[in-house]
């Protein structure tokens, strides 16, 4: 193999010296040697020793254990958040699996051999022997330092995903590992090995039987993947989609209308791959996902336009969605993020017909705060499509006027003072030279945004009064005049960020 060489945490090679010197083993274990392997930095340090629990946290005065699996919770003084808490366990054996999660029985081993047998995948079999770690905090990764019982390293680099030893007993122990499975292949692109997919299929109503927070948790990974849509792609084809996401399943060879290139499955995975591939956040991932479901309960013919039309689809399927996403037990706010773009998503954005005021309605509706994710989910839409255009001239035109529209416009509430201050401090009546004085003081404060302060506008202010009424009416006027100047030219600049006129 290519030799690998990484820089181990302080946190960790403490960790190791610290077992080493008494004597004990310490191995890197699971996704983090993987991580390493194809050269992403570890999300998490899990370690694997020989040494008993008693024996870890007496190690270790800063340490937490309170379970049956031999799981000591090594607690670091550090500000990086993989590193605050680090996993040390005993090697272990497993037995049965009643629960379809956690093993009737533990055994611990002296052995990393037979603790590596109990793992899910191949590739998440392999281990790193911490104690070889050079003098410059440098581990090499060869074949003196990999363990690799079970032909991990030949899969992560032939890009396979295979069960240690026998799939149908290893999928059995925990269901849910049917699902992990899935989510590997999206986040590694890997083609899963025959005797694993065949398991997989036979297996998938065990799924069933599995707490739907769980479930929810590896389809928000999934989701969060690079590449959502293979996941999904496979969950289909192996059966299990029917028994998490049952309306997504039935989207499968729904014909669209004309504008479409994909069937409705085809557009609403290739959506959300388009905002996994942007690195969108999960609520537009989501809404990619789900913001044509309801296509398939409002689906009819339209003999005038000889086409299908999916009248509403968007407010039947922020309800769907809202259905979908209590079933899995998401949070309220998500739920709320998600469904609010699958109901808003079909804004008419014809700028040649629109005006700022319907910008404003949408902006009310779907809430200004939301509104550029709303942009977003229409460019993933379009992508979906197959559209070649991700942002057509009428999208920058309509992203140019949501810009002009929240912009705070240039106007006289600009000024630290107002017409009740100047007229307090000058004796002026109300009326129009007030306006004229305050337009005047607009204009030195746009020239000099220094000058925006009370003590010295109020001087100004009662300078202003003193002038006769044609003098200050012109220099109100020519106050409103750079005012709309700038207005003029901050418009120009939006425009011209999106490349419409």
């Amino acid at each position: 193999m290519e030799k690998i060489e990484l820089n181990i945490p302080k946190e960790i090679l403490f960790i190791s010296k610290t077992l080493a010197n008494e004597g004990f083993e310490a191995f890197l274990v699971g996704g983090s040697v993987r991580d390493i392997i194809i050269d992403q930095r570890p999300k998490d340090w899990d370690i694997a020793t020989n040494a008993r629990p008693e024996q870890i946290t007496y190690l270790f005065p800063d340490s937490y254990y309170d379970n049956a699996y031999g799981t000591v919770e090594v607690i670091n003084d550090t500000k990086k958040d993989t590193l605050k808490t680090v996993e040390i366990t005993t090697y272990r054996t497993e037995d049965t699996y009643s629960d379809n999660r956690h093993p009737d029985d533990i055994s611990f081993s002296d052995s990393i051999r037979e603790d590596v047998k109990r793992r899910d995948f191949t590739i998440n079999a392999l281990a790193l022997d911490l104690t070889k770690v050079s003098r410059d905090k440098v581990i090499t990764v060869s074949q003196e330092t990999l363990v690799d019982y079970h032909g991990g390293l030949a899969d992560l680099q032939g890009k396979i995903l295979r069960t240690v030893g026998n799939s149908q007993k290893r999928l059995k122990e925990d269901p849910l590992r049917i699902l992990r499975g899935v989510r590997f292949v999206g986040e590694l692109s890997l083609t899963i090995e025959n005797d694993t997919k065949e398991s997989m299929k036979a297996l998938s109503n065990r799924l069933n039987d599995i707490p739907v927070e769980r479930i929810r948790d590896e389809f928000e990974k999934m989701v969060m993947s690079s590449n959502p849509k293979l996941s999904l792609e496979v969950a289909r084809d192996i059966g299990i989609l029917s028994v998490f996401l049952p309306e997504l399943k039935e989207t499968v060879g729904i014909e669209q209308n004309q504008a479409h290139k994909f069937d409705l499955w085809g557009h609403l995975v290739g959506t959300l791959q388009a905002a996994a591939d942007k690195g969108w956040p999960k609520h537009i991932r989501l809404a990619a996902l789900f913001h044509d479901i309801a296509k398939v309960q409002t689906r009819e013919w339209d003999e005038n336009k000889d086409d299908w039309s999916f009248h509403n689809h968007e407010v039947v399927g922020s309800h769907v969605t809202e259905k979908i996403m209590k079933r899995l037990k998401f949070p309220n706010k998500i739920i709320s993020q998600v469904t609010n773009l699958v109901r808003w998503h079909m804004f008419y954005s014809d700028t040649g017909e629109i005006t700022h005021s319907a910008v404003r309605r949408l902006m009310r509706n779907v809430g200004k705060d939301n509104v550029w994710d709303l942009i977003k989910l229409r460019r993933a839409d379009r992508l979906g499509m197959g559209r070649p255009k991700e942002e057509p001239y009428r999208l920058r035109k309509y992203q140019s006027m949501i810009e002009e529209v929240i912009r705070d416009p240039i106007s006289t509430k600009n000024l630290v003072i107002d017409g009740d201050d100047v007229i307090r401090e000058t004796d002026e009546e109300p009326g129009p030279r007030v306006g004229y004085i305050l337009h005047g003081l607009l204009e030195e404060v746009l020239d000099d945004p220094e000058s925006n302060n009370t003590t010295y506008l109020i001087k100004k202010a009662k300078e202003l009064a003193e002038l006769p009424n044609a003098k200050l009416k012109k220099i109100g006027k020519r106050g409103k005049k750079k005012k709309q100047s700038k207005e003029e030219a901050a418009r120009e600049e939006i425009r011209s960020k999106y490349w419409v006129e």
